[in-house]
């Protein structure tokens, strides 16, 4: 489903719709906030109140949602895409919210047609026509001072929501045209190998190993450091904090 607002309706939902002051100024101090221009907090509180105006944000297991809820979410996800637009999550509209890490337990095809089962308990998962799906016990812990391992659910999903534009789940999101296709895969291959080759044979990583669960991990939690701790990812995958940032059209480490 694609959301195109009009002047007139964008408007009117800036104008009749708010965040309250004190949420808001309290979540301002998100790791991936650090050091917004007063034009990018500008540009966010927009883009947060159209994501909340068509977005659907649900608890599971009776857990409420609150206003500082459905901000924490909104904000860390309009982050990823406050340089390109909010058509990349047009193709899905609810989120569910559990309370805590939760189950998948489901049957998949893979690229040659044979049938897989999954089952395992996650902290997040996100499909291509959505839903969302995130612990809310995760997103919390994500919200205190990062570190290299921190996850960030909220950015980690929302990142594979944009991978799966483009040809599936592969952590090729889709390109822009200032963009070198083969540069991306060069980049980002030689370096899923080199780190795979480190996490199989035991050795302390940068970042968190669970990136060596494919190439769309990879992308993920590559996507959560960026925004987080993007010194870090800047100083030890320079050429990968490269093509990020010309993805995301951000340059978090120089502010």
């Amino acid at each position: 489903m694609s959301w195109h607002f009009n002047q007139w309706r964008r408007n009117h939902i800036l104008r009749h719709e708010a965040i309250p002051e004190v949420i808001w100024r309290k979540l301002m101090h998100l790791p991936c906030l650090k050091s917004l221009s007063l034009e990018d907090v500008r540009r966010l509180h927009e883009l947060v109140l159209l994501f909340l105006h068509i977005k659907v944000i649900n608890g599971a297991h009776d857990l409420e949602i609150t206003d500082e809820m459905r901000v924490t979410i909104a904000i860390q996800a309009c982050i990823l895409i406050l340089n390109l637009d909010l058509e990349y999550y047009d193709n899905w509209i609810e989120i569910i919210v559990y309370p805590d890490k939760f189950i998948l337990d489901y049957d998949y095809e893979d690229d040659i047609g044979v049938v897989h089962h999954a089952h395992s308990i996650v902290s997040g998962e996100a499909w291509h026509n959505g839903p969302v799906i995130l612990s809310w016990r995760d997103i919390a812990h994500s919200a205190a001072a990062p570190s290299t391992h921190a996850r960030n659910v909220i950015i980690h999903e929302f990142a594979h929501t944009l991978d799966m534009l483009h040809e599936g789940a592969n952590g090729c999101p889709p390109l822009h045209v200032n963009m070198s296709a083969l540069a991306w895969r060069d980049v980002f291959s030689q370096h899923y190998t080199i780190f795979c080759q480190q996490v199989g044979s035991g050795q302390e990583t940068v970042i968190d190993p669970y990136a060596a669960e494919s190439p769309a991990e990879f992308f993920a939690v590559l996507s959560e450091v960026f925004f987080d701790t993007p010194l870090i990812l800047q100083q030890h995958f320079s050429a990968i904090y490269e093509q990020l940032a010309l993805f995301y059209r951000q340059d978090p480490a120089r502010r």
